[in-house]
């Protein structure tokens, strides 16, 4: 596919990242708009996007798919649990714990991240990177910090075990931020996000059914299937991919902190759309991100 290539060669991976935040901002106003059970919302989105990739898979990359070692097959069947592992213990977690400490603890991945790729892929880390990293973490802390300091982040039914959910979550997306940035190294985008999306779409069909929701097709009217599909597009296929895309490119520990950026984004289209107005302590707290994120990027070593 020479477009494809040419496409790639032109795109800054920096650039890509930056649309990457923006797509998957939109997946908490989807999110919202959408009445399905959680588990639901995060099965049709990743099986949408399995489905939208497909004709490539099968159209160009089906030698890529046959080529893969069976050692870097079994890496992305892990990663493909590893994300639904994530959206499960996330989303788990909101139903124990408040969505300030949920969303705090989440976020975090950052850290383990960085330690990962440092000790696993052997990436460099400098000081002005760490620095950038531990800003980014406080400033989605502060976002949460008005539920935090009202005490409604010890409301929940049982606050202790929904963010020990949130931080397996942040671990979880840890893997498989590191996993990504290890096989994109040598294998082409498609068939890996093909692999890993279906892996994670039977996983979490899996979960749906030992929780005994329906994810029957005729039990979501179709307001709801255009939602699934909008979240394929925007959050799966412009964000996820795009990440795995950059991934090749940019340090999982910048990617990462990168991803911080989400809450923000989300904050801004929930202004725009459903005219939530956020508090002092999460336009602090945004800023905060963005400035981390900034000195992160730019810590990045000459070169990389």
């Amino acid at each position: 596919m020479t477009w494809l290539a040419t496409l790639e060669e032109r795109t800054p991976p920096m650039a890509a990242l930056a649309v990457s935040v923006v797509a998957i901002s939109t997946s908490a106003i989807l999110v919202r708009f959408s009445d399905a059970p959680s588990v639901v919302k995060a099965l049709y989105r990743v099986v949408f996007t399995t489905l939208l990739l497909a004709p490539f898979t099968v159209t160009h990359y089906r030698d890529d798919l046959r080529a893969l070692s069976v050692s870097d097959a079994l890496v992305a069947v892990v990663t493909g649990v590893a994300l639904a592992a994530h959206f499960a213990a996330w989303f788990e977690s909101l139903e124990w714990t408040t969505v300030a400490a949920s969303v705090t603890l989440v976020q975090s991945q950052p850290l383990f991240v960085a330690l990962g790729a440092a000790l696993l892929l052997d990436e460099t880390i400098n000081r002005r990177m760490v620095a950038g990293i531990v800003v980014s973490v406080a400033g989605v802390a502060f976002m949460s910090l008005g539920g935090l300091l009202s005490g409604a982040a010890l409301a929940g039914a049982r606050p202790l075990y929904g963010d020990a959910l949130a931080l397996v979550g942040a671990v979880m997306a840890a893997g498989y931020v590191l996993a990504g940035r290890s096989l994109r190294q040598r294998v082409a985008l498609v068939p890996y996000v093909t692999v890993v999306y279906s892996v994670c779409a039977v996983a979490l069909l899996a979960v749906a059914l030992a929780e005994g929701v329906t994810v029957a097709p005729t039990a979501y009217p179709p307001e709801e299937w255009l939602l699934f599909l909008a979240m394929a597009v925007g959050p799966g296929i412009f964000g996820h991919t795009v990440i795995n895309w950059a991934l090749k490119y940019v340090e999982s520990s910048v990617v990462s902190v990168t991803l911080l950026g989400e809450p923000v984004g989300s904050t801004l289209l929930a202004l725009v759309l459903l005219s939530e107005a956020p508090d002092v302590f999460t336009v602090t707290g945004g800023a905060v991100v963005l400035a981390g994120i900034y000195v992160t990027a730019r810590a990045r070593p000459s070169g990389a």
